[in-house]
């Protein structure tokens, strides 16, 4: 399969590599990647972007538990009885979690400890694998960032080509129905590009314009991954320039740069 990319980044090529195997505790996530481009007769080129499935990431990191081994607390009892949810589901995000922020019978929304806002703290049931079965669930990666940071630098080590690479999951939003493709962790690449005091169209200064391009390629990717048995975690992304804004006021690289500030929250 050849590439065609618009160095202009006025067109976009989005690739789900095909492959990739059911993945275990241990498992080489950017061993795995190179194997699969080599299955494909791809190779990675400077400035690709890497977009992978948090749960790959967190399974390779070990991140189960199983809900019979959890012994809920007070706390955990008490949210329990008003969710209508098990007890040791509770305990565990609460464990996984910085504040509670919404609940009602079937659903508690949370911030994680990274500050993202999300159902359940991320914890998840659906492709776990027969052990679900037996009440065992997956967490998110303890810190996304730096997991995507140790993916991006094994890669570019053994390619030596510079390359990004954004952990995405699927999340819910306040305001819509449904989820999207959302980034959990971002490396080698700013998470949002601050464009304020760049001209518009007729010249004017923008003023407020802050764009959430992780966001934006991780729901792109998204829809290659799909959410049932598709198993495709991992989409290449050629075409955009991550360089184009490096000296954007505003180049931080991590998610956290994506989390809005309390004090500039109307909502909660």
């Amino acid at each position: 399969m050849n590439f065609h990319a618009n160095q202009q980044t006025n067109s976009l090529t989005l690739v789900a590599l095909d492959g990739i195997p059911l993945v275990s505790p241990g498992d080489d996530i950017a061993a795995l990647i190179l194997q699969s481009l080599k299955n494909s007769n791809l190779r990675l080129e400077a400035g690709d972007i890497l977009v992978i499935a948090q749960k790959i990431i967190s399974k390779s990191e070990g991140r189960f538990a199983r809900l019979s081994e959890i012994n809920p607390s007070t706390s955990a009892a008490e949210l329990a009885e008003l969710t209508g949810k098990d007890p040791s589901l509770i305990e565990l995000i609460l464990s996984e979690s910085h504040k509670i922020i919404r609940h009602r019978p079937g659903v508690i929304v949370v911030e994680n400890k990274h500050g993202v806002v999300l159902a359940n703290a991320g914890i998840d049931h659906s492709n776990v694998g027969d052990e679900s079965r037996d009440g065992q669930v997956l967490l998110l990666p303890k810190d996304p960032d730096k997991s995507a940071t140790a993916i991006q630098e094994e890669l570019q080590k053994l390619t030596k080509v510079k390359i990004a690479v954004i952990i995405n999951d699927s999340i819910g939003r306040a305001w819509r129905n449904g989820t999207i493709g959302t980034a959990l962790g971002v490396s080698g690449m700013p998470a949002i590009l601050d464009l304020r005091g760049q001209p518009d169209l007729f010249g004017n200064p923008l003023l407020v314009s802050e764009e959430a391009i992780a966001d934006e390629l991780s729901s792109a990717a998204s829809l290659l991954q799909g959410q049932t048995d598709g198993r495709r975690p991992v989409v290449l992304i050629r075409g955009y320039e991550i360089d184009t804004f490096k000296n954007s006021k505003n180049s931080s690289i991590g998610v956290s740069a994506l989390i809005r500030p309390k004090e500039k929250d109307m909502f909660r």
